[in-house]
This record gives structure tokens, C-alpha cells and sequence, in this order.
């Protein structure tokens, strides 16, 4: 039996649909590439210092052969120290890289991510597609996981389907549809075979995966159990109005692949209690109230080191769980004036997404118009607790993945995915390990470690040349680079490690990325100039 909605025949275009009942606009697609050189036939890169992404240490000189889009070939070429040994080195390429004391990676995957957002359209034209993908691949990002696919399946399947196809200047695409049986804008499935009937249909039109925000326990059940007979991969953002029903573990084990953000964690942390205190003035729709109150869910959960706690983590690990915290997004939480003056705003962040951003009733995320000193100090210790649970996610073997969830918060596509670095570093991650999780581990999440996340023979070359170490300090991968006092000069100077991206074997300067971007947000502001630096007075 059908729902009287049909099912949202046009799947995967309800959203879109939704958004514009609510007169919101679509993301403009990149239709062509004015960036980015080859594929090649044969490429080397040339005397590279190799990190491979398993964790292994940095090793070379190597040279890398890449021919079209795949690794052909890691060639050792000597020892630090002495001369290269030419007889170990590769034949000649059409194209040539020297990266003599150079460090490559492999690409990055952003495990959580939008192609722009609908909300920003009621501040004025959104940016075009172009802006988001050149911030991603300025900052590494050559893989994306597209978490709800706001501009419509059809759309973000023709976008992936360009820059499969090297048409476009974008990272790899793999979109994951809103499955619509709970959220602001449609409810459309309303019986478990409605909702595997629509999963079967958005599987057929492309679909890598579905995003969930929740639904009936029946209902979510079943679509859980679907995707896994499809094949499709799953995320879930456990909404507040389902997490009482369904907290994290619960749909863990009904083998949800990942857990956005922190949501549905504390829940499952609860010990005397299965509810969340909050206060008798509380609502939901008031965007304030919804994220202050989320501060203090940890801070009523068992504490760690507990048997609460061990045995959580351990349900985790049985059911083979990933969590994705997206923690960049929330950072404004705990020091605004940090992520809203944050430096890169001035050159990077375009007008419609900075008035997006400024506090304003019934804003997703604007909601810092009485943010206070106790609404950071309660996110803070939530950081501690939760941070502390994800690294002992991972000492036990489990999977955390960094996603960036930019566009939301003061946090833009790019540098929000080089914060979620620092941040894992933060919780405890050793930098290998960050980077590890960033391309390996991203990988196996997406279930594409057999075409991409690793420096190995046969795989998808996706992978980046940084000037310097990337693993000494990942604030040299912000495309506005990091602070350095240089001695030669007496002077300071802004210092940037990743020099090119390379994603699907086609060559891109990250310069000329960032050049292209901050043409982009100059010409969005009124006589090209952002206000930032007079916005504080």
C-alpha cells in the first residue's frame, strides 16, 4: 500500500521540493573545469617522501608513476643522505613533478559534507558549486561523502557523474539521500514497506547511501535492515524529537553504519536514568534552547572509565559502529568570538553565507543571539567527555572518521575539514593516526578502500604534495596557512605545507584554487569589499 504522497516518486527530490515551498534557493552546478591539469598518460612525482595512510612512517625517496587516473607504481629510489640511485628510478612521464624534499599523502575524504545548503538563499544568491569544491580540493579533500543530498539526488548524482568524468574541478562524490520520514520540511513514509519501497527506488537512481534523522522504531528498523540488503550505507543525525525512542546504540545494532555529530551518544551513556534533564521552558524549535541543552546531555551520562561506560564502547565494537563527531562544527559552541573572527573569514567566507551565519530566529544553527559564558563552559566539558569516548573508541580498534558539516556555525567548507584534524588531535589521535583516519579510514566507511585512501599500487590517485610534513602541524594545511616568524627576515609570515592536490590523476594547484575562491567572495560583496574588519566596532 502507497502513502498518498506516492512514495516521492521523484526520489531523492522532496527536499528540494520542501525547500521550495519555503521559497529557498539550489546550489548552482559546475558545469565546467577551468582548473586542474591531465589526467596524464604517465606522471612522476619524483624524490617523494611517502606516507601512505596505513600508518606507517614516512618513508623515501620514492617515485610515484601515475598513469590516467591510477598509482602504477612506488618505486624506493635510495636513502636520505646519498645521491639517487638512477638505476632504481621509474622511465620518464609525459609529466614530471620534482617533490625532492617533499612529502606526499594520500587524498583526504570528508566523511561528512554539503554541497552548499538551501537555508543561505533567504540572504541573498547562493555561491555557485564552484566555490565549495575548489575550497575542498584547496584543502586536500578529494573524496566526499555528500550527507544529504540538499540540492536533490538527481542533481548531486549529475554533479558526481562530471567529476567522475574530470569534467568539472571537484572531489570524488558519493551522495547519501534524506531518507524522508522525519524532518522539517516532508513526511512522506509513513509504513515500513513504504519506506523499503523508496530505498529500493533512490538505490536505482544512484544513491551510495542514505542519511536518516530518524522515524518510527518500526519504520527505522526495517529501512536499516533494507539498506543492507541493497547495499546502501547509512548515517544518522539522531534528532532530539526520536533520540528518546532510538538513542545510538539502539540503531547500531540494527546495523546503522555511523553516528553523525554526538547526538544519540549521551543517551546511550545514560546510567539511572533513559532521558535527558532539561528545563520547563524548553523547545525544541527554539534553536537556542535546542543547542544550549545539548551542552549538558554528557554531563548526565555515565562517566568515563565506568562500567557504563566500557560496556557502551564495547556494544559499539561488537555491532562494528563508525562515528563521524563532525566536532569542527560545534567549536563555535565553546569559544564564539573564536570561530566567528576566525581569520579566514575575511577572503574566504562570501556574503550570503556570512549573514547566514549572524544570529537570527529560525536560522538552523544561528542560534548564538544569547550565547553566554555558561552555554561554553558547559560545551567545553562536553568536549572532554566526548572527545575522551572517541578516543577510547579508537584504542579499542573502533573507527572514527573527521567530517566537516561546514556551512552551518562560522565554519566553511575546507578549513571546517582542517579544523576536525586539529581537533581529533585534541581528543588524544596521534597525528598519524588523524591522517589515518582521514584517508584509510574514511575509506572503509564509505566502502571504497579498494579504490581509494591509500599511497598503493592499483588504487585511484588521489593523493597531495605538501612542502613540508603535513603530520608536524596540521595548521599548515589552511589555505591562509599558519603564523610563522621567519629569522632570515625578521618578520612574520603566513606559512602553507599542501602545494598540489591530485584527485583522479589531474593536477591541481592549490594557489590557484585559493586565488579563484577569493575572486569568488570578492565579487559577492558590495565594491568587492567584506566588511569583517569593521564589523567588530
Amino acid at each position: 500500500m502507497s502513502s498518498p504522497s506516492k512514495l516521492a516518486i521523484e526520489v531523492g527530490e522532496e527536499m528540494v521540493a520542501g525547500f521550495a515551498k519555503k521559497g529557498l534557493g539550489q546550489v548552482r552546478s559546475s558545469t565546467t573545469r577551468d582548473r586542474g591539469d591531465g589526467p596524464f598518460r604517465r606522471l612522476v612525482l619524483r624524490g617523494a617522501t611517502v606516507i601512505d595512510g596505513t600508518g606507517a612512517p614516512p618513508w623515501g625517496p620514492a617515485d610515484i608513476v601515475i598513469e590516467g587516473d591510477r598509482i602504477a607504481e612506488i618505486s624506493a629510489v635510495g636513502v636520505p643522505g646519498l645521491p639517487i640511485n638512477d638505476s632504481r628510478r621509474p622511465a620518464q612521464g609525459d609529466q614530471e613533478i620534482d617533490c625532492t624534499g617533499k612529502f606526499v599523502t594520500p587524498g583526504f575524504i570528508d566523511s561528512h559534507a554539503h554541497i552548499g545548503t538551501p537555508f543561505h538563499a533567504e540572504n541573498g544568491e547562493m555561491m555557485p558549486a564552484d566555490y565549495i569544491y575548489k575550497l575542498w580540493l584547496a584543502h586536500g579533500v578529494t573524496s566526499v561523502r555528500e550527507a544529504g543530498c540538499m540540492n536533490g539526488l538527481a542533481w548531486t548524482c549529475e554533479q558526481k557523474a562530471a567529476a567522475d568524468a574530470n569534467r568539472i574541478a571537484a572531489p570524488n562524490l558519493y551522495p547519501y539521500v534524506y531518507f524522508p520520514a522525519v524532518n522539517d520540511y516532508l513526511k512522506t513514509i509513513f509504513t515500513p514497506e513504504d519506506g523499503r519501497e523508496w530505498l529500493r527506488k533512490v538505490r536505482d537512481k544512484g544513491a551510495a547511501g542514505v542519511k536518516f534523522f530518524g522515524a518510527s522504531p518500526a519504520i527505522m528498523q526495517a529501512a536499516l535492515d533494507e539498506c543492507q540488503k541493497l547495499g546502501l550505507r547509512t548515517c544518522c543525525h539522531h534528532a532530539q524529537l526520536s533520540v528518546g525512542r532510538m538513542n545510538a546504540l539502539k540503531t547500531a545494532r540494527w546495523g546503522l553504519t555511523s553516528t553523525e555529530h554526538s547526538y544519540g551518544l549521551p543517551e546511550a551513556l545514560f546510567d539511572g536514568r533513559t532521558l535527558a534533564s532539561i528545563d520547563d521552558g524548553y523547545n525544541y524549535n527554539d534553536e537556542y534552547l535546542r543547542f544550549s541543552t545539548a551542552g549538558q546531555t554528557f554531563l548526565q551520562a555515565a562517566k568515563p572509565g565506568s562500567q557504563k561506560w566500557n560496556d557502551v564502547l564495547d556494544a559499539f565494537l561488537e555491532a562494528g559502529h563508525t562515528f563521524v563527531p563532525t566536532m569542527n562544527v560545534y567549536d563555535g559552541n565553546r569559544d564564539l568570538m573564536r570561530a566567528r573572527r576566525a581569520e579566514w573569514h575575511e577572503s574566504y567566507t562570501d556574503n550570503t553565507t556570512w549573514k547566514y551565519f549572524q544570529p537570527q530566529r529560525g536560522g538552523h544553527g544561528a542560534y548564538f543571539y544569547r550565547w553566554s559564558v555558561k552555554n561554553e563552559v558547559e560545551w567545553r566539558d562536553s568536549f572532554r567527555i566526548w572527545m575522551q569516548f572517541l578516543n577510547d573508541y579508537k584504542n579499542r580498534g573502533g573507527r572514527v572518521c573527521p567530517g566537516s558539516d561546514s556551512g552551518f556555525m562560522f565554519q566553511i567548507y575546507g578549513f571546517g575539514f582542517i579544523r576536525e584534524l586539529e581537533l581529533f588531535q585534541e581528543a588524544g589521535f596521534l597525528p598519524m593516526e588523524v591522517l589515518r583516519a582521514a584517508t584509510l579510514h574514511g575509506a572503509e566507511l564509505l566502502g571504497i578502500e579498494d579504490e581509494t585512501g591509500l599511497l598503493e599500487v592499483g588504487k585511484r590517485a588521489d593523493l597531495l604534495v605538501h612542502n613540508q610534513n603535513p603530520l608536524s602541524d596540521f595548521k599548515l594545511l589552511y589555505g591562509t596557512g599558519a603564523l610563522r616568524l621567519n629569522d632570515e627576515i625578521r618578520g612574520l609570515e603566513q606559512k602553507r605545507a599542501l602545494e598540489m592536490t591530485v584527485k583522479s590523476g589531474v593536477v591541481f594547484d592549490v594557489a590557484k584554487l585559493l586565488e579563484d575562491v577569493r575572486a569568488m567572495v570578492a565579487s559577492s560583496w558590495p565594491d568587492g569589499q567584506s566588511p569583517f574588519m569593521s564589523d567588530a566596532r
